[in-house]
């Protein structure tokens, strides 16, 4: 979601959660593995930093850490416990941050409710170090105000065409995807990031999450997605060029890519009990509309450790 309307958004949602979410908030909060042991990584990782967006921090995912709404159960926090590098001191860093885009690996970024002085955030790639020798990048998202553009727009004009693709139309330019057209910038952008990173940690192995699907290659909720019936297919288009542009990037410079949205198949918002991601209602003691769950966020980790050490989880 774009920062000017994450930003909104979540500045409203902390009006009505900010004694939940302080509630929720503890310090030694880590994640639980659950039945059974850990998996031993075969590729030995010390230094783990992970930079990212909403995708990544994780929004109302009990519990949130931070006011930039990071969760101490999403995927880096996970990835940190599988690696062993959880509770090793300064062995693991997670700066990822809801409403970050691109521009924020380099540049402060406002949040909503600050967890700074000053009501901002730090430059993510203050956190890179020389000796940082693995880095998760998950961003893109929000460049261009693409997925905020989305979830923010497509509901107000189902009613307009409730079969038809409102949406689509109302982004499509003098026969141009101005959504997509983004999206060849967003990629330009990721590319320099890799390049900051690789600047500032030589030795990191530097790995691009994707985005998981949002819905259904077939089907229809919208008591959970409120999207127009023919905007389902175009809002999954999306889906696949942003993934298109993070991949591209992470190929063009020599970095591994981490499919998420394949893997999702079965388990978009519209999977009930199954879903990986959040339809459109927050919940504090669930997750952030149109946002990943626990459980999305548990799969993503074993995804990405899969790529980095050949071991498939459960």
């Amino acid at each position: 979601m774009s920062r000017r309307s994450m930003g909104s958004a979540f500045a409203a949602l902390t009006l009505a959660v900010a004694s939940a979410a302080a509630g929720m908030t503890s310090a030694s909060a880590t994640p639980d593995p659950g039945p059974g042991s850990r998996p031993t990584a075969t590729t030995s990782f010390t230094k783990y930093v992970a930079l990212g967006d909403s995708y990544s921090a994780g929004p109302l995912i009990p519990t949130n850490s931070t006011w930039c709404f990071r969760s101490t159960n999403n995927y880096p926090a996970w990835l940190a416990t599988d690696l062993g590098l959880y509770y090793k001191a300064g062995a693991f860093n997670d700066v990822s941050c809801s409403s970050a885009d691109t521009t924020n690996l380099t540049q402060s970024q406002p949040i909503p409710t600050p967890d700074a002085p000053q009501g901002t955030a730090a430059p993510q790639a203050n956190a890179l170090k020389s000796d940082t020798d693995l880095v998760t990048l998950g961003m893109g998202g929000n460049d261009y105000s693409v997925f905020g553009s989305l979830v923010g727009t497509c509901p107000g004009l189902r009613d307009s065409d409730p079969t038809g693709a409102p949406c689509q139309a109302h982004f499509t330019v003098n026969g141009v995807d101005t959504l997509k057209a983004s999206l060849v910038k967003t990629e330009k952008n990721l590319e320099g990031n890799i390049d900051t990173i690789h600047k500032r940690s030589p030795k990191a192995t530097v790995v691009l999450v994707g985005y998981p699907r949002l819905v259904p290659p077939s089907g229809y909720c919208p008591d959970q997605v409120p999207f127009a019936e023919g905007d389902y297919a175009w809002a999954d288009s999306i889906n696949r060029a942003l993934n298109t542009a993070v991949s591209t990037a992470a190929k063009n410079k020599g970095a591994l890519f981490v499919d998420t949205y394949g893997p999702a198949l079965g388990h978009d918002a519209c999977a009930g009990s199954a879903a990986w991601v959040n339809g459109q209602y927050s919940n504090v003691l669930k997750a952030a509309a149109y946002h990943p769950l626990a459980a999305g966020m548990r799969a993503e980790s074993k995804l990405i450790y899969a790529a980095l050490t050949g071991i498939k989880t459960g």
